[in-house]
């Protein structure tokens, strides 16, 4: 499976940074993933749905670490060239977050 695009949508929130739009193989399209500013650091946070417990539970999600880490990775660079076009909003996430 090849991601063929990645679409960040800027957000000027206090953890939620950004929305993600992933293209799979020019075929498949996953909405509403998030840039979230973590404890740690930015991550990435997959579609996810309320259920009636109160809950979230992710309606897609990668199903290895290594895929993971290469949809998470491409978000994440495809986040920092958006935030570098946007201008001073780039200011206020450092280098070392990525």
């Amino acid at each position: 499976m090849e991601i063929t695009e990645v679409r960040i949508h800027l957000r000027n929130e206090a953890r939620l940074m950004a929305f993600a739009t992933v293209t799979f193989d020019n075929a498949f399209v996953v909405h509403n993933m998030k840039v979230v500013n973590g404890n740690n650091g930015l991550i990435v946070c997959m579609p996810s749905r309320k259920i009636k417990d109160g809950t979230y539970k992710d309606v897609a999600h990668p199903i290895s670490n290594e895929f993971r880490g290469k949809l998470e990775q491409l978000i994440l660079k495809e986040y920092e060239k958006e935030l570098a076009k946007s201008g001073p909003v780039a200011d206020t996430v450092q280098a070392e977050d990525f």
